[in-house]
């Protein structure tokens, strides 16, 4: 029987590709969807037709396909060629994700209209940048402006202020996680399709990025499929990850550990909470601190304001102190004593971005509130600048819907001390879900994600850098 997903999948596929789906699919989805009750979950953040009620669904698939049957009369007349757009290009198969089902192709991304170019070469949101022990930073993956995952990975040189494309993913993936490993490699895991528009399988599957190579290679497994997880490298140099969404978009509460040795993922203790879209922070004692969340993907809320602690000694979560409010999509960055600052992130359904920022201390287990930043923020950045104080860049006040919200460029401080936050230079773009790496130089490196300008949304494939010491942002990645 087609699913929900499916059906969404194919009408996506009509309106984004034309008319490669063949109509009696297309109708065949139609009519089994009639006898399917169920209700779509709403989505974590905003989008396009899978937003629409049932009924115009099925109004628009009956309409499709009426219109692709009687093109298909006309097109594929005995004697004559097929007329219209090729295919998109599948990308290879990655392997199946135990023991969830085997993931699909996904297809190639093509450029969007709407992106502007830029020194990234290629448009993204939602991807990952890693600082590597040379000091060049890799960003891997995401997703362009028509939702497509990417396997592309660009390489970002501080020292000559360019950018040069760099080895290809295994498997196109946004929403994934990348570890520095102690060796130079970067083991990039999970992630898999935009699952809010075009559908498809997670992966369980895992990449390890050579330096030296300039190539990606597959490595072992995880024991099930995530995106929405975190990924965190322990003391002894294995990689602790931890929650995220499996296949079904339900949050999990398992948890696993990849030991590059072996190059092999294995199960360790489960969280107190299945949850997705929560932070995790390395301790100075070791142990890592999750927060917040949400405990069931494709929901409302109410989210999560509890905390957990995993110990790597024991292999074991216990519960820890709650902050005031439940959040997703906020960030965690520990302060040089120890203690970790949550800033921003969604309330109230997602409807809402919190302007309200919490400390937590590792020694009592407890959080405390301190100074709010000037305006709400949800898919913000925040990094650690060498002086000891943080920056909190770009997002979207107004909740987690791009439709509604209003997408900020602006950028601001908190000083740990003084425990208050001030504006700084702002961006010269608006951004939400970009990345932000700290460089060698004290600077922070801000690329990418998702932007505005009048009506127009789309990925983006600029980059620039903050200077803490003149608190302004430059152009990034054009060898200025």
């Amino acid at each position: 029987m087609t699913s929900q997903r499916e059906l969404d999948r194919l009408l996506v596929a009509y309106f984004v590709e034309g008319t490669d789906e063949l109509a009696d699919r297309v109708i065949d989805a139609a009519l089994e969807q009639i006898d399917r009750t169920r209700q779509r979950h709403p989505l974590r953040v905003p989008r396009r037709f899978p937003t629409t009620t049932m009924p115009i669904r099925l109004a628009t698939a009956a309409v499709i396909g009426v219109l692709a049957v009687g093109g298909a009369l006309f097109i594929f007349k005995p004697g004559q060629s097929s007329v219209g757009l090729p295919a998109p290009t599948p990308t290879a198969s990655p392997q199946p994700s135990a023991p969830a089902s085997t993931a699909i192709a996904t297809p190639t991304p093509r450029a969007s209209p709407t992106s502007p170019p830029g020194p990234l070469g290629t448009a993204r949101q939602i991807h990952t940048a890693t600082r590597l022990v040379d000091g060049r930073v890799l960003v891997a993956g995401g997703y362009a402006s028509n939702d497509f995952s990417l396997e592309s990975a660009v390489l970002y040189d501080p020292g000559s202020d360019m950018v040069a494309p760099s080895g290809s993913l295994v498997a196109a993936r946004g929403m994934h996680t990348a570890t520095l490993l102690d060796d130079g490699r970067v083991l990039i895991a999970g992630g898999g399709p935009a699952s809010w528009s075009i559908g498809g399988a997670y992966l369980a599957s895992a990449e390890l990025y050579d330096p030296q190579t300039g190539t990606f290679s597959p490595t072992g497994q995880m024991t099930t499929t995530r995106e929405d997880h975190t990924a965190t490298r322990l003391a002894d140099g294995r990689v602790l990850v931890t929650g995220g969404d499996d296949v079904g978009s339900h949050a999990v509460a398992t948890a696993e550990l990849y030991d590059p040795r072996t190059g092999t993922f294995s199960a360790t203790g489960s969280m107190t909470t299945a949850r997705g879209f929560h932070t995790a922070t390395l301790l100075a004692d070791g142990r890592v601190l999750i927060v917040g969340g949400d405990d069931a993907a494709w929901t409302g809320g109410p989210f999560i304001a509890s905390a957990e602690l995993y110990d790597p000694t024991t292999g074991k979560f216990a519960a820890t102190g709650s902050m005031s409010v439940g959040r997703l999509y906020h960030t965690a960055t520990m302060l040089a004593d120890d203690s970790v600052l949550v800033t921003g992130g969604g309330s109230d359904g997602g409807a809402r971005s919190l302007e309200s920022a919490e400390l937590y201390d590792p020694t009592t287990g407890t959080f405390r509130p301190t100074g709010s930043m000037a305006v709400g923020r949800i898919y913000q950045s925040a990094s650690l600048l060498p002086d000891g104080r943080v920056l909190v860049a770009g997002g979207m006040s107004g909740g987690r819907d791009y439709a509604v919200g209003t997408f900020l460029g602006s950028a601001e401080v908190f000083d740990p001390t003084a425990g208050t936050f001030s504006p700084t230079g702002g961006m010269s773009d608006m951004r939400v879900y970009h990345s932000a790496t700290s460089l060698a130089d004290g600077r922070v490196l801000v690329a990418g994600g998702y932007g505005k300008q009048a009506a127009a949304t789309y990925s983006l494939a600029s980059a620039e850098t903050y200077d803490p010491t003149t608190g302004t942002f430059s152009p990034a990645g054009d060898g200025r």
